[in-house]
């Protein structure tokens, strides 16, 4: 499963999160730009196992060098699409959460219908944490806040919203940014509910 390292995962059907963790219950992260905050969080609850996906491969490569550097075992990396890994090589049930900090806010209306944040994405990533599981974000961008309120606040399968800054999150590149420019964060974490679904 693994080529160039063996913290990075190229998966060719559902990934066997059980043995790739040792049994540590499994948090996907969504987008991990250089990866310094998600080595910290990893270092940080070695009882998880965090799964981080992103697009941009130099990200992905600073990643794995920051595992090796800090000789955590419990980090893998996967260099693609997110929703193609939770739609493809993640099964039901198989997560304990999902963290999504700062992703694209895509400002501009022609361009929103690809946030991350969308029904039908609610409900797939839905179906992939159990139930009680947690998605935790964070955004500097007051108008994506809003969406992220709206939107997960109408899902059947979420339960939560806006919640003071968690301590264990670090602070992020685009975190320091958004302050810097004067923007206030929003954080916000829901609870997957235990109502029975089928994709």
């Amino acid at each position: 499963m693994a080529q160039d390292s063996e913290f990075l995962v190229t998966p060719e059907g559902v990934i066997d999160l059980e043995s790739l963790f040792a049994g540590r219950p499994v948090m996907l992260e969504i987008g991990f730009g250089t990866g310094i905050t998600t080595a910290q969080m990893a270092e940080q609850e070695p009882e998880l196992g965090f799964l981080a996906v992103d697009v941009h491969t130099p990200g992905v490569g600073d990643l794995i060098g920051r595992i090796h550097e800090a000789g955590l075992t419990n980090l893998r990396v996967i260099a693609g699409d997110a929703m193609h890994v939770l739609e493809h090589h993640l099964g039901s049930r198989c997560l304990a959460g999902v963290r999504t900090f700062f992703p694209d806010p895509w400002p501009k209306v022609r361009h929103q219908k690809r946030r991350l944040v969308q029904p039908d994405r609610a409900r797939l990533i839905a179906d992939r944490v159990h139930p009680h599981g947690t998605w935790d974000l964070a955004t500097d961008w007051a108008p994506y806040a809003e969406h992220i309120d709206i939107t997960l606040g109408n899902s059947e399968y979420w339960l939560g919203g806006r919640v003071p800054r968690p301590s264990w999150r670090p602070v992020t590149k685009y975190e320091s940014l958004g302050l810097e420019q004067g923007r206030a964060i929003a954080d916000f974490r829901y609870i997957r509910s235990d109502i029975a679904h089928t994709l």
